[in-house]
């Protein structure tokens, strides 16, 4: 009898994750069928899409997302009619909580089992959100360890199945390999500097890192800055904090400032020290054994907002994971080129520092490294009669 799934993913992340997820279930029941909402990954595994993974994701700003919302529940009552009637086995969000959760309290209101996979940040903010996760779904999938805890004590079943970013990245990054790749040479000082992916997230770090690097470039004039950034937009924000900082002033020291389009993990695996804005960015530097300092800036009314919101002292994955500061944190007011250079230059003179951040690192990447697909897809297999 065939084994039938439910499946939704909202985004490019979860597509994949949704890819790896389909083979591993498809290696121990090859009788098995997928439809929801899926990206061209999942599709080509063998999904059914039926609407296009896109419409999920709300593009703009202001009254441009308002003129989508309307779409999007289109989609979804349209969905959840069809799911009800084919009855799946099991139904699968992926991420995308803001759709999947609505989405799985009604599949389940119907007697469906769902599972959601990839917990939401309650650990950090919105605590209150556990409440909804309830009513949603029978079980989640965790990709860190610390979380099952937190859902088993507001009865809620949970399987840590290891974080897919571990599973990818070596336990013994090659350097010298990015670097030929990149084409440095292997005995330069390499700083990567990540000031985030998004518009606003550079804009608000453009002449923070700038700064920053004329203080590092002060004390170690050779040193190489690798600046990955996604678009051209965000680009042309860093060029023009670039010139205005020490262009229009050429009595300033002026770094070696190489921005790369993309190329964020390479340019991390060739780097020795890391300046990274909080996401999910600091995770892969961590898995790449690199010590970092972390920061974050953003508009004073979302900082008061944020602050009130978080529960942990820290922001960082990293330090997250460790419960404690592995590496320094320098958010809002306190991030500063002064502290983020003199930092940076003090991890770069303290060899024993290091070490110890490496040692830490390779640790939680031991932790995090649990061949996650196929954990996910035993778990989900075992919860289905």
């Amino acid at each position: 009898m065939t084994l039938k799934i439910g499946i939704v993913a909202g985004e490019a992340s979860g597509d994949l994750l949704g890819s790896r997820l389909i083979r591993a279930l498809k290696k121990r029941r090859p009788d098995i069928e997928f439809v929801g909402i899926a990206g061209p990954k999942m599709m080509a595994e063998g999904a059914t899409s039926l609407f296009p993974m896109e419409k999920l994701s709300l593009h703009g700003y202001g009254f441009d997302v308002l003129k989508e919302i309307p779409g999007l529940l289109k989609i979804r009552r349209q969905l959840y009619q069809c799911l009800a009637d084919y009855r799946p086995d099991v139904f699968i969000g992926i991420d995308a909580p803001d759709f999947n959760f609505t989405l799985e309290k009604k599949l389940k209101r119907k007697g469906i089992n769902t599972i959601h996979y990839v917990s939401p940040s309650i650990w950090a903010w919105r605590r209150g959100r556990i409440k909804k996760i309830k009513k949603a779904a029978n079980q989640i999938l965790a990709l860190f360890p610390f979380e099952p805890a937190i859902y088993k004590n507001a009865g809620i079943k949970a399987a840590y199945v290891g974080h897919p970013m571990a599973d990818e990245i070596p336990l013994l990054p090659d350097v010298e390999e990015a670097r030929d790749q990149l084409k440095i040479n292997k005995h330069s000082r390499v700083l990567a500097m990540l000031p985030g992916s998004r518009l606003s997230e550079v804009r608000q770090h453009a002449e923070l890192f700038v700064k920053t690097a004329q203080n590092v470039a002060k004390v170690y004039p050779e040193t190489l800055f690798l600046v990955p950034l996604v678009t051209r937009e965000t680009r042309n924000i860093f060029e023009d904090a670039m010139f205005q900082n020490f262009y229009q002033h050429p009595e300033e020291v002026q770094p070696n400032i190489n921005i790369l389009f993309g190329h964020s993990h390479i340019a991390m695996q060739a780097a020795d020290f890391v300046l990274v804005a909080s996401g999910t960015a600091t995770l892969e530097a961590a898995l790449l054994k690199k010590p970092m300092v972390i920061t974050y800036k953003m508009p004073k009314l979302s900082w008061q907002i944020l602050k009130r919101m978080n529960y942990l002292p820290w922001v960082g994955l990293p330090n997250i994971l460790a419960e404690r500061f592995v590496v320094p944190e320098f958010l809002q007011n306190d991030a500063t080129p002064e502290r983020l250079g003199s930092t940076m230059l003090e991890m770069m003179n303290n060899k024993q520092l290091v070490d110890d951040i490496r040692s830490e690192f390779t640790a939680m990447h031991e932790v995090l490294k649990q061949n996650n697909a196929e954990k996910a897809a035993q778990a989900i297999l075992a919860s289905i009669p």
